[in-house]
């Protein structure tokens, strides 16, 4: 049998709604349930708001974090060859070479 289940966190005071599914546990020979967690029950509203639970990037309460350069770079670079690696690794130096030299001379550009 399936039902909803809220609880409060004592720590944060957040109310969670979770799916509670009972079944019976043939070795302990006692009911027992499974809960998974729906989502954040809304304070004013009492409604239930999708969430993952760890506060992270599916959360509709954290704000989508935009992919630093960096990140962009390795994302970039996964699955290429060693030589298609020092390619970009050169091509990378020439174009921090003329980002340093636009740096020291913004008049001239």
């Amino acid at each position: 049998m399936a039902s909803i289940v809220k609880h409060t966190d004592k720590r944060s005071g957040i109310t969670y709604a979770y799916e509670s599914i009972s079944y019976w546990d043939k070795e302990t020979k006692m009911p027992r349930c499974k809960r998974k967690l729906i989502g954040r029950v809304d304070p004013q509203t009492g409604e239930i708001r999708p969430t993952d639970g760890r506060c992270r990037k599916n959360s509709p309460y954290q704000k989508p974090e935009e992919e630093s350069p960096q990140e962009k770079i390795l994302a970039r670079l996964k699955g290429m060859k060693v030589s298609e690696l020092k390619k970009e690794i050169v091509r990378l130096e020439l174009e921090l070479d003329a980002l340093k030299k636009q740096a020291e001379n913004p008049q001239d550009h």
